[in-house]
């Protein structure tokens, strides 16, 4: 289905995690995805994952990104690649959309920051960063001098706002494996000049309608503002669509790969 060589192009998704995740956090959907057939590549972004960087010492946001342009160079051109950001990797999407126009096929916001290149990101968006210290410093790295909150507390805060909707068995793997992310590095992720050859990507994007982090309100408006081609809505997901809802998340991909924009 994904085509296996020859000259039938190969439908490729590369999985792009958010803050503190890695490409670990893919590996539901990484599984529906190969088993149908098609190609899927998880890329752990600098300091994230397995990736042994100190998130303190990353300090632009091209530098954050380098592992996911160094993926997207390699791939062949035969490929379709269908490229899809979770989160604040929606930023990382659309830098990739500006560095890579011509080899991307579509681009998926997943409960993402979805940011027209040239223009701002909204108020309140998870985009802005280290403006709320005492809430993300058990997760963002970068010179936070304030003391660490309780194990309990950040269990609840992770629990709440990331995973209300996904099983115990993902929340307990999170909280082994969640590492922070480079402040510094995110604090300029909207400020991407416009791009005209970026905004001829097909862009679809898909709603989690029970996140407790990326206000439903919110991802409507970023959707209002910068219209997708594509809209769907995942109605009992949180704010991890691959641990709460995996197929439900599949049955969309492969919607909208299978649509008449692509």
């Amino acid at each position: 289905m994904g085509g296996d060589g020859g000259d039938e192009p190969i439908i490729h998704f590369v999985l792009v995690h958010g803050a503190c995740h890695g490409a670990w956090c893919w590996y539901r959907l990484t599984t529906l995805l190969l088993s149908a057939g098609f190609k899927a590549t998880t890329v752990d972004l600098t300091s994230a994952g397995i990736n042994l960087t100190d998130a303190n010492t990353v300090f632009d946001f091209d530098h954050y990104n380098r592992p996911l342009f160094s993926l997207l160079s390699d791939i062949p051109r035969q490929h379709k690649i269908i490229l899809v950001g979770h989160s604040i990797g929606g930023a990382s999407v659309t830098e990739a959309l500006c560095k890579f126009s011509d080899k991307i096929s579509m681009a998926v916001y997943l409960a993402a920051d979805m940011v027209q290149p040239g223009t701002t990101s909204p108020p309140h968006s998870i985009m802005s960063v280290g403006e709320e210290e005492d809430i993300w410093e058990f997760t963002y790295g970068e010179g936070d001098d304030k003391p660490p909150t309780s194990a309990q507390m950040k269990e609840e805060y992770r629990r709440h706002y990331f995973y209300s909707q996904s099983p115990l068995e993902d929340v307990i793997l999170a909280s082994k494996l969640l590492r922070p992310s480079p402040v510094r590095a995110l604090r300029g992720i909207d400020k991407l000049p416009p791009n005209p050859e970026a905004e001829k990507v097909p862009r679809v994007y898909i709603k989690t309608a029970k996140d407790n982090l990326c206000d439903p309100i919110l991802q409507d408006r970023m959707v209002e503002k910068w219209p997708p081609s594509q809209l769907y809505t995942l109605e009992e997901s949180d704010h991890s669509a691959f641990f709460s809802v995996p197929t439900t998340l599949f049955t969309c991909l492969i919607r909208a790969v299978f649509s008449p924009e692509l």
